[in-house]
């Protein structure tokens, strides 16, 4: 297969109940190719009553019990199968992310080592998490604490990983015992059919996990349906608002994994041109549109020119360009609806008197494809519109500050709070800051997120963990069994 082509072998379908079935409308999404402004896919898009088939079937596939009923190592076995089938199929996967989403190709082809380690090691806690926990109850008498599946789960996917951000949810769900919905963006539906024709291809029982594309009111109907029992999320804070109300309204239970503002503190004693290649090198990431990204740079005041000659020097030497050209350092952003989102906010920084220091603009050699320059905005208030707002793109923001205690009340002056570092060689002095912040992630010297411990953010940055045990947690209910049985008379 060409690097520029998705090839799907049912493209018109949607995936409901163990079979490819026809959508209730010819509505159809299409998909551009980030570089070429040119279509390589274009898929069916679910209404509101192909919600309603895909949510009755993970209803019955759940409420049969024979998903649930399994134990978790064969639930386990699964997962290595959908595992050892993503590995074999990793090119496809590549393919379609950097297609879809703009992700340089080299980093791209790392999504098969990604997405089977998050399987298998999901896999592995069927062998070490404790499903069944027994205790002694306050009367005396023999007690389990078991841990359940929550029920169906509605994932809602987001268009800029969409193939990793489904194993995360994936894993952990289908772990659990629960049934699915898998929900995947307009914007890249790739990898929900990809994976799609893995669960088909091992026999996964029908009903277990559904895919479908959807737009906004066809999500909305999911997020309402009280027969799902939980929205895992991962997106935006607007969107992550929306749900969390809507899922208040039911009481349904929920995880959000929703946006960032994430700060870099450089203390004194660490090297800046070193410190601006750790964090200048985010932008090659998805062209900066990762959620965890470090995009606020709090440097004290005497050192921030230094740093914005180092950001600059680093940015200057990038060469932006096709995601598949092995010498481009960033890639195009996923759409042109996103590159205004990304102008607009650099135009508002200069607006409100930030100092523009590097890029801020298209590159003049590449007059198509969603591209914008890596852009420097220096002297920026951390109170501005840039210096709160997730602006998701390859923007970054350096701050100056008079201390270290101002960094730290700077760095917790956001409504985010999702991931962060702290620039230092003193390792008692990071610790100690660490403890300060607040941030799903602290890192040293690095963005240093880790999914297989968990991974997610404090305020509005979310709502509970993915990965890990963490993770496993959200998708299970604690249910605490008495007998009329006294542990002593167990016992003899």
């Amino acid at each position: 297969m060409s690097a520029r082509e998705i090839l799907l072998s049912h493209p018109n379908s949607l995936f409901i109940g163990g079979k490819w079935i026809a959508p209730s409308t010819s509505k159809t999404v299409q998909v551009l190719d980030s570089a070429t402004e040119e279509q390589v896919l274009e898929t069916a898009e679910a209404n509101v009553d192909d919600v309603d088939r895909a949510v009755a079937a993970a209803r019955a596939s759940f409420d049969g019990g024979a998903w649930s009923g399994l134990k978790p190592v064969e639930r386990a076995a699964y997962l290595r199968e959908i595992s050892a089938a993503v590995r074999r199929r990793q090119k496809e996967f590549a393919n379609a992310w950097s297609l879809e989403s703009g992700i340089l190709y080299s980093r791209a082809q790392a999504v098969g080592d990604i997405i089977t380690g998050v399987l298998n090691r999901a896999a592995d806690l069927a062998d070490t998490f404790t499903f069944e926990e027994p205790h002694r109850s306050i009367t005396g008498m023999k007690a389990t604490l078991v841990r359940e599946p929550v029920g169906v789960v509605a994932a809602i996917i987001p268009w800029n990983g969409p193939a990793p951000l489904t194993a995360y949810k994936l894993g952990s769900a289908l772990l659990a015992g629960c049934t699915m919905v898998i929900k995947m963006s307009p914007e890249a539906p790739a990898a929900g059919y990809l994976f799609a024709e893995i669960f088909e291809e091992i026999g996964l029982p029908a009903g277990v996990a559904n895919v479908i594309v959807a737009d906004r009111e066809a999500s909305q109907a999911l997020v309402a349906d009280n027969r799902v029992d939980k929205i895992a999320f991962t997106g935006s804070t607007a969107a992550g608002r929306s749900i969390a109300s809507a899922c208040g309204q039911r009481i349904a239970r929920y995880t959000l994994e929703l946006g960032g503002k994430s700060p870099a503190i450089i203390l004194d004693d660490f090297d800046i041109e070193t410190a601006a290649r750790t964090i200048g090198g985010g932008v090659s990431s998805l062209t900066g549109q990762v959620c965890h990204s470090l995009t606020r740079i709090i440097v004290p005041r005497r050192r921030q020119e230094q740093m914005v000659e180092a950001v600059s020097a680093y940015f200057a030497t990038l060469k932006i360009g096709d995601q598949f050209d092995p010498a481009s350092d960033v890639g195009p952003l996923s759409t042109g609806k996103h590159r205004e989102t990304v102008e607009r906010y650099i135009e508002i920084g200069k607006a409100e008197g930030a100092r523009l220091a590097y890029g801020g603009g298209r590159p003049n050699e590449l007059n198509r494809g969603y591209y914008v320059e890596p852009t420097l905005f220096a002297d920026v208030d951390n109170r501005s519109t840039i210096g709160q707002e997730e602006i998701f793109g390859p923007v970054l923001a350096v701050i100056p500050v008079e201390n270290e205690e101002e960094a730290v009340q700077i760095a917790n002056d956001s409504i985010f709070g999702l991931n962060a570092s702290i620039f230092t060689n003193d390792g008692d002095r990071f610790r100690h800051l660490a403890r300060r912040l607040r941030s799903g992630t602290v890192g040293q010297n690095a963005s240093r997120t880790d999914v297989s411990i968990g991974f997610g953010g404090f305020k509005q940055s979310g709502i509970g963990r993915e990965g890990g045990v963490e993770g496993l947690l959200a998708y299970l209910e604690s249910k605490v069994v008495v007998t009329d049985q006294p542990i002593e008379e167990v016992a003899g």
